[in-house]
């Protein structure tokens, strides 16, 4: 038999199977009281009402699989399976899901072995709030040493849909690392490039005008009014050791946080965050406008051209904050809002939901990097006990693993998070969500469906620094590109401080 015949006979049986399914199902299957394994574990999850299908595979050997996705309206879905792949229609899908916003779905799931048997039934509850419909994220091998290959992606999280926003291979494989978004849309963006061959820089991205400026910066934040850019400067290097089974780690020798005007080539240092004894990283405002948050830590060493070893472990960033005025463009002093003495940990990556409430950020042993760091865990700080207690209040969330969690963000609506996680493989960041109720509990992560269930256990990619948007990116990426290889940029006059970084680094970080 051909390939071309046993294709046209799989199609024939799977057509057969389907059809009458109301006749099929197996009302007289001997009942197992225990639940299957799935791949992925979407077992009783919260997901939101425009997510792709889950589709996911019956990790038991079997003849036949039927799984039934029951609900409180007349909708149901029959899926018949002759490979444990449960692939769920997407148009039924997304009925069943606008049908039963608030309430759940159930999946009953029988397997044909000589006799049907049915397991145990799972759910998934459907949340009335969605999820910003787009996410976009950087792709890159996992090894430090074959980072070449790299791009910015945006993922389409109500179909399967993924489309390449700047791939490197337009400019030499340089580096597309650290970017940002105005107010979870397009609008206006930012993206880090480093390029040997075109010198590194910032792009700058104004709905579909593309420019970039010719200095190159460290993480970026926009305040909300989209006319004013806050950035760190740092000089990291990449350390590897024999301590732990991740072997890699970055040290940042030095950093300090500035701002500039769009309407002014000019940037200027952030007052209190220049300083030569300390070391200022992960800006980022308030939804208000009226504060930048941040992570500090002292700088233990005074040479910044070398690797201070062991000093670099001893590092633990606190988390801080610094009022801002737009109108008179004047700073405040700086506020500690929780000390790296208090939790025993470096706070890393902060970031706040749209709505103010809520501060998430990361921790690990030491240093600025968790993604390097195993034990690096997911928390929650509560600024509205802040406004009502006085204090301030935080946890651990819910949602954490034995492995890496890093590199989160917020949907626009405050009630979904994304981040990576290496929960299912100690190399490799996969995008997870999950969902916040009003009174901070995290419901069970999931990682985003892909079309095909085993997709990743063969992909060879890791997924960083994810950002939730409401609207497509629609920029090109080859005026990205153009923009990169072009000679015109725009100048930026920098000021002296005592932690500028004078030299370019090649290393890449963010995995």
């Amino acid at each position: 038999m051909n390939q071309l015949s046993y294709i046209f006979l799989s199609l024939l049986f799977l057509f057969m199977i389907s059809c009458n399914n109301e006749n099929r199902i197996p009302d007289t299957a001997k009942t197992i009281n225990k639940p299957l394994k799935i791949t992925p574990d979407y077992n009783e999850i919260t997901i939101p009402p425009n997510m792709a299908p889950l589709n996911f595979r019956i990790d038991e050997p079997a003849e036949l699989y039927l799984v039934r996705i029951t609900s409180k309206s007349s909708t149901r879905i029959i899926v018949y399976s002759n490979d444990g792949k449960i692939i769920i229609p997407s148009s039924e899908w997304h009925a069943i899901l606008d049908e039963n916003r608030g309430t759940s779905i159930a999946y009953d799931i029988f397997l044909k072995k000589g006799d049907w048997y049915q397991y145990r039934s799972f759910k998934n509850y459907i949340a009335h709030e969605p999820v910003d419909r787009y996410v976009i994220y950087r792709k890159i091998h996992p090894s430090h040493n074959t980072w070449s290959e790299m791009g910015l992606y945006q993922r389409d999280l109500n179909t399967f849909d993924e489309e390449t926003i700047l791939d490197n291979n337009n400019f030499q494989q340089g580096c597309c690392h650290c970017h940002s978004f105005l107010n979870n849309t397009p609008e206006k963006i930012l993206i880090g490039i480093r390029s040997p061959e075109y010198k590194s820089g910032l792009l700058l991205v104004d709905k579909k005008e593309v420019k970039e400026i010719g200095t190159r910066f460290g993480f970026t934040t926009w305040h909300p009014n989209g006319n004013l850019i806050v950035f760190s400067m740092n000089k990291p290097r990449l350390l590897l050791h024999t301590e732990r089974n991740e072997m890699r780690d970055i040290v940042d020798l030095d950093s300090w946080v500035g701002y500039f005007d769009l309407s002014m080539n000019k940037a200027k240092p952030v007052p209190s965050l220049a300083r030569k004894d300390r070391l200022e990283n992960y800006p980022v405002f308030s939804p208000d406008g009226t504060y930048l948050y941040y992570t500090e830590a002292p700088k233990l060493w005074t040479d910044t051209k070398k690797i201070p070893v062991p000093e670099y472990r001893d590092v633990k960033y606190s988390l801080m904050r610094i009022p801002y005025n737009p109108h008179t463009d004047q700073w405040g002093e700086p506020e500690l809002i929780l000390s790296s003495q208090e939790t025993g940990l470096s706070i890393n990556q902060p970031r706040i939901s749209p709505d103010g409430h809520w501060i998430s950020f990361s921790m690990c042993a030491y240093g600025c990097w968790p993604s390097y760091h195993p034990n690096s865990d997911l928390y929650l700080l509560d600024l509205q006990v802040k406004r009502e207690s006085g204090g301030y209040s935080y946890k651990k969330m819910e949602i954490n693993s034995d492995e890496c969690e890093s590199w989160q963000g917020w949907s626009t609506n405050s009630r979904w998070l994304v981040f990576s996680s290496k929960r299912n493989n100690p190399l490799y960041n996969r995008i997870h969500l999950a969902y916040i109720d009003q009174t901070g509990k995290l419901h069970k992560a999931f990682v985003i469906p892909q079309k095909d269930p085993d997709f990743y256990a063969s992909y060879l990619k890791t997924y960083t620094i994810p950002e939730l948007l409401s609207s497509p990116v629609e920029v090109k990426g080859e005026e990205l590109a153009r923009s990169i290889r072009s000679t015109e940029k725009i100048p930026m006059e920098m000021p002296i401080t005592g932690a500028t970084v004078k030299t370019e680094s090649r290393q890449i970080y963010h995995q």
